[in-house]
């Protein structure tokens, strides 16, 4: 699988509102597939399961077994990828664009005012 391909899977995963909300859940601490299904009450388990499912297969859920409890733990490594890929550079380009315009406009009231 391509890195390419990777990105699609996590940005396939984060395109569900439901899926998104998972991940919230999860930013804060590993939550139990037990705990996760009681914060989604609308849901039930097998639902929660199937989102979960294509969240680990978008590398952003790592599940781990103790005992009889699945602890569902959020992999964040990938949203930091498609920041790298996507909204770095696009970020850096805008706040250059923004620095020159701010130039653009001093220099011009500058130019302006010694009139």
């Amino acid at each position: 699988m391509s890195i390419e391909d990777d990105l699609d899977a996590v940005f396939k995963a984060l395109a569900n509102p439901v899926r998104r909300a998972i991940c919230d859940a999860l930013k804060l601490r590993p939550l139990t597939t037990k705990q996760l299904c009681a914060c989604f009450e609308e849901l039930d388990r097998t639902t929660v399961m199937m989102h979960l499912r294509v969240l680990e297969e978008a590398g952003l859920v790592v599940p781990v077994r103790k005992g009889r409890e699945r602890f569902n733990y959020l992999d964040a490594m990938p949203i930091q990828a498609i920041h790298e890929r996507w909204i770095g550079p696009h970020a850096a380009a805008a706040a250059t664009g923004l620095h020159r315009l701010k130039q653009g406009l001093e220099q011009d009231a500058t130019e302006a005012h010694s009139r």
